[in-house]
């Protein structure tokens, strides 16, 4: 079946307004009705099809009584839904939940994340999580559990059986994050994590020398019904990356660690020698 076009903006946009909609109790042609608004108006709002004015989405966003940071959101979302590549700066530093990359999680078949400094965050547990926010003076320390909470609700995904595949860097499993007991803990963690089917866990060992993961790390998502998308994560902003040739450039480097990584079993005898 092929590709449908759209975008991550679009993507957002028509769920968040399919939720707006929803939090009313109202069927759409009821809201239609009070609104004195089309049907087919509403059906090509929410599928990304147009027709439709900021004011005319501003009156509907009130009427469903839409948060204000929502209805901001919204409506500067709007306004791109069918650019490709996203650009989103969140401030100080990151989101607590992560919104663009969390819905996708849910839509993706496939995930693919190439970590070269730490545990893939998938895969980290509660103390893991907890020592790379000390790490950083601009997470309040009162967030922190906050933080905690919203990373381990990722990990959710795991109950769908989502086809993963995490490449890591030999460096990772040495990294004392947390200190020895937290890591040990954590590299144990990851053998558990192992055995399962779905998920696959390969390491990048420190000799293959320098790679063409060393632009640093990043996550790679397949899809049923859309194109391939890649999440980058900076300091205070993320990346998300649409378009077909720059796509295309992020398999590349997937292509090209996995020919270097440790096949399966020996990643699991690298991983339980730092683990003992």
């Amino acid at each position: 079946m092929p590709k449908r076009f759209s975008t991550a903006r679009g993507r957002e946009f028509g769920d968040a307004v399919r939720a707006a909609l929803s939090a009313t109790g109202m069927t759409a042609r009821e809201i239609c009705e009070k609104i004195d608004w089309d049907p087919g108006k509403l059906s090509d709002l929410v599928n990304g099809k147009g027709g439709c004015s900021e004011v005319d989405l501003a009156v509907l966003l009130g009427f469903c009584r839409t948060p204000p940071e929502e209805r901001e959101h919204l409506l500067a979302v709007f306004r791109k839904t069918d650019m490709k590549d996203w650009w989103q700066q969140h401030g100080a530093t990151q989101p607590v939940r992560p919104r663009t990359l969390t819905e996708h999680l849910k839509k993706a078949k496939k995930f693919v994340g190439w970590s070269p400094l730490a545990v893939a965050g998938l895969l980290q547990l509660p103390d893991y999580i907890r020592a790379v926010c000390l790490a950083t003076d601009k997470i309040p320390v009162k967030e922190i559990e906050e933080r905690v909470v919203a990373r381990l609700a990722m990990q959710e995904v795991f109950r769908q059986r989502l086809d993963c595949v995490f490449y890591l860097h030999e460096q990772a499993l040495q990294l004392p994050v947390g200190g020895p007991d937290a890591l040990r803990a954590q590299l144990h963690h990851l053998l558990e994590m192992w055995v399962r089917p779905y998920i696959d866990i390969r390491i990048v060992p420190t000799d293959a020398g320098a790679h063409a993961g060393l632009a640093g790390p990043f996550t790679l998502m397949e899809f049923d019904r859309i194109e391939p998308v890649v999440f980058v994560e900076a300091e205070n902003s993320s990346l998300v990356i649409e378009g077909r040739t720059a796509v295309t450039g992020y398999q590349d480097v997937l292509k090209a660690l996995d020919r270097i990584a440790l096949n399966a079993e020996e990643s699991r005898e690298r991983i339980s020698k730092y683990a003992t």
